[in-house]
């Protein structure tokens, strides 16, 4: 088993909230590794192409382009190493804060912890493993497993119709996708490196003096 946490290696911000969540996977007996993310400094779009993934769908209006496919770009390659691993691998980002041990690893494909981040959002039913049930999608890219089986899903979707992470993970393209209640690891922020200002509008309580929107 593997986890890693995705930062931006070059930002003191994103690297502070890598050493917190590591920190707080300590307390609880898990080892998160960081894994530098890709950026828009680095050639996204040969990376795209390399992999025949289009941009298209990264055409939406709540992020910064460039810095949604360089944050897909980063799961994408975690995937791939889930795949050539052959191991259970758990995905974090840099703002993800564990509230408990993470006991229940036994999933099918992709799993969420993470408790949703941001809208509206339903209960699972019962505690334990659920279908995913908080969304119809993954509620944010900022916790999650991934067997290699749902590895190999994820990137021969991606050559098909890639998306911003979260919403990419979705029930209609992956219906075996679980959660587990209650969520072991939350979403604490105050700053984002993906959205523009209307993606903190739409997604936040948007105030400029408490949450900033900064560069990758």
């Amino acid at each position: 088993m593997k986890m890693y946490v995705i930062g931006i290696s070059d930002n003191k911000q994103s690297m502070d909230a890598v050493s917190r969540c590591q920190k707080s996977a300590k307390q609880f007996g898990h080892d998160v590794e960081h894994f530098p993310a890709i950026t828009p400094k680095d050639d996204i779009y040969g990376m795209l192409k390399k992999r025949n993934i289009s941009a298209m769908g990264f055409q939406e209006k709540y992020s910064r382009i460039d810095n949604c496919v360089a944050a897909f770009l980063s799961h994408y390659t975690l995937w791939m190493k889930c795949l050539e691993s052959g191991e259970l691998t758990f995905i974090f980002e840099h703002d993800a804060v564990f509230k408990q041990e993470i006991r229940m690893r036994q999933f099918r494909d992709i799993c969420n912890y993470g408790k949703p981040s941001y809208g509206k959002f339903e209960r699972p039913l019962r505690l334990g493993m659920n279908q995913l049930t908080s969304k119809r999608y993954l509620p944010g890219a900022h916790a999650y497993g991934v067997t290699p089986n749902g590895a190999k899903q994820l990137i021969e979707q991606a050559s098909i119709h890639a998306r911003p992470t979260d919403v990419f993970i979705h029930l209609d393209t992956f219906p075996t996708i679980n959660e587990l209640f209650p969520w072991p690891v939350e979403c604490v922020d105050d700053f984002t490196t993906i959205q523009n200002k209307n993606g903190c509008v739409a997604k936040h309580r948007y105030e400029p003096e408490t949450y900033k929107i900064i560069g990758a």
